[in-house]
């Protein structure tokens, strides 16, 4: 008998204890928007290559890429940064043109570096999509290609000095995407 009473007890105590309304509409303003960073384009390049070329242009090459223009994606990018690293330790000076294609072959955006004979520092570029002093965001939806020209302004004989001398490219984007 006692039990039943202090089970009538504990129920009119957990009926009447303060209890907070539910709010099932917590979900309706959540806002979801991660950062997602992936690594674009890596290009490496020694010396002798670049010396063994017939004329200016030692290399081009167009790579499909449609990592941008894919559906979720391109529905769903909000802003982001383009990360271009590019190292020389050859005895060249160096242009390199990276262009982003549509689908037709159009240049939809470009970005020019030139290198100067090692030794030089590494040149790092981060160009913004965007935001209101970025570049438009139609550029990076409509990306299905990625060209990168390379050429040498200097001779096809010399050779640097330094050990295992190479030109180095590499390419990275970070994008915010509104997932909700």
């Amino acid at each position: 008998m006692k039990k039943l009473q202090y089970f009538f007890i504990v129920l009119v105590l957990g009926l009447s204890s303060c209890v907070e309304e539910q709010n099932f509409d917590q979900f309706d303003d959540l806002e979801i928007i991660p950062t997602v960073e992936a690594s674009i384009l890596y290009v490496e390049s020694p010396e002798s290559v670049i010396n063994d070329a017939n004329g200016a242009v030692w290399y081009i090459q167009t790579f499909n890429f449609d990592a941008f223009n894919e559906g979720f994606f391109a529905d769903n990018v909000l802003d982001g940064v383009m990360t271009y690293e590019l190292e020389n330790t050859t005895s060249k000076e160096l242009e390199i043109i990276f262009e982003f294609l549509d689908d037709a072959g159009n240049v939809l955006d470009t970005e020019f570096f030139s290198l100067e004979p090692a030794p030089t520092a590494v040149i790092r570029r981060e160009t913004t999509y965007g935001t209101p002093s970025g570049r438009s965001l139609d550029i990076i939806r409509n990306t299905s290609e990625i060209r990168v020209n390379a050429s040498n302004l200097g001779d096809t004989t010399s050779v640097s000095s330094l050990p295992d001398p190479v030109v180095i490219f590499r390419s990275s984007g970070k994008f915010r995407l509104q997932i909700k």
